[in-house]
């Protein structure tokens, strides 16, 4: 089957979907899906902004696979065209291929080799903090019961992820002179400071916390402006950062608490500009019981079950929505977003076979 693979998986590599721009129509690598896929119902959806679906259905199966065809933007040092997938011995090297358009390749292969009932739904918004594609399709009477996401899990089926979300603050201050008194208290830059030092304190005091095999609270400060010059008193700053919660987490509740941290009269703005939910969703209680699901369902399809991920998937998407959801997929994340990033021959080779084996 891997001669079928590549083939593919060079096609798709060689479609720019990066995200962003995310400059991507209902033509281009979806024509070449719904070429690939004879014998299925082929539905296109535009949800607008370069995020577009395709589900394609054949038969009439319960069960999901999910692939998002996105990638993020290629970095300067790729070592050649990102978009020219180049095979060696023993792995696949192109933009993509291992996040995650190696599955969408295996996808086609297991597809063309089978007749059994099967559902493929193939989004472009996975990389945008913007799930429309995946909500969008979760609002129609689609009748599917559980769902199988493609992610970098070296072919181990994944029941638990952290949540994520992302926050946009704004400190006010007053613009003065440095020399003043008043800086101290009066400059957002030093207000910021100030919260980021509490946040901080707060996150190291979750260390405790634990579910199916993770630990803690992930925290991140990614970015930080404001202020003039060094003589003058900032009158305002503007932070983003973002935090990854257990399942058993309340992120309503988190944001309060980080919200609380900073001075009153200092706090100029605060939004949550994306949320996704933890794997599996739900209080502490039910995302226990999804968790025993979607262990069943991997025991049921003869998949292997992997530890818990840091990283957030659009599974939990599925999982708060009432399906029974896990992260199966080829390749390592530790290769993804990379350059010159690579997916293990053997990894689409799994992968391929087990979808073959599934749906056969």
């Amino acid at each position: 089957m891997l001669p079928d693979i590549l083939r593919h998986l060079e096609a798709l590599v060689s479609f720019d979907t990066r995200n962003p721009p995310r400059e991507i129509g209902t033509g281009g690598i979806f024509d070449y899906l719904r070429t690939h896929l004879p014998g299925f119902d082929c539905r296109v959806t535009d949800f607008g902004a370069g995020a577009v679906s395709l589900l394609a259905v054949r038969g009439s199966p319960r069960r999901l696979f999910n692939v998002h065809l996105d990638t993020v933007p290629s970095s300067p040092d790729w070592s050649a065209d990102p978009h020219r997938l180049r095979v060696t011995d023993d792995r696949a090297i192109g933009l993509g291929a291992c996040d995650i358009k190696g599955a969408a390749a295996g996808l086609l292969a297991a597809a063309a080799c089978t007749t059994g009932d099967a559902a493929f739904l193939f989004s472009s918004d996975e990389e945008a903090n913007d799930a429309r594609c995946i909500a969008g399709f979760l609002a129609t009477e689609h009748g599917f019961e559980q769902a199988l996401v493609a992610e970098p899990t070296r072919c181990e089926a994944v029941l638990a992820h952290r949540g994520i979300s992302s926050v946009l603050m704004r400190f006010r201050g007053q613009a003065g002179h440095a020399s003043g008194a008043q800086a101290r208290s009066a400059s957002a830059l030093h207000q910021t400071i100030g919260w980021g030092a509490r946040a901080l304190e707060y996150v190291a005091q979750q260390d405790h916390a634990r579910f199916g095999g993770l630990t803690g609270l992930r925290f991140n400060i990614g970015r930080v402006e404001g202020g003039i010059k060094g003589n003058v008193i900032a009158p305002s700053a503007e932070v983003r950062f973002g935090f990854r919660p257990l399942p058993s987490q309340d992120i309503d509740a988190l944001h309060a608490a980080f919200r609380g941290f900073a001075e009153p009269q200092a706090l100029a703005h605060y939004e949550e500009t994306f949320r996704g939910p933890s794997l599996p969703a739900g209080d502490v209680a039910e995302a226990e019981n999804r968790r025993l699901q979607a262990r069943d369902l991997a025991d049921e399809l003869g998949l292997p079950i992997g530890n818990a991920v840091d990283f957030w998937t659009e599974a939990s998407l599925f999982s708060a929505a009432g399906l029974t959801a896990l992260v199966f997929g080829p390749g390592d994340i530790a290769q993804a977003h990379s350059a010159d990033e690579w997916v293990a021959l053997d990894q689409l080779v799994a992968y391929a076979d087990a979808v073959r084996r599934i749906i056969a």
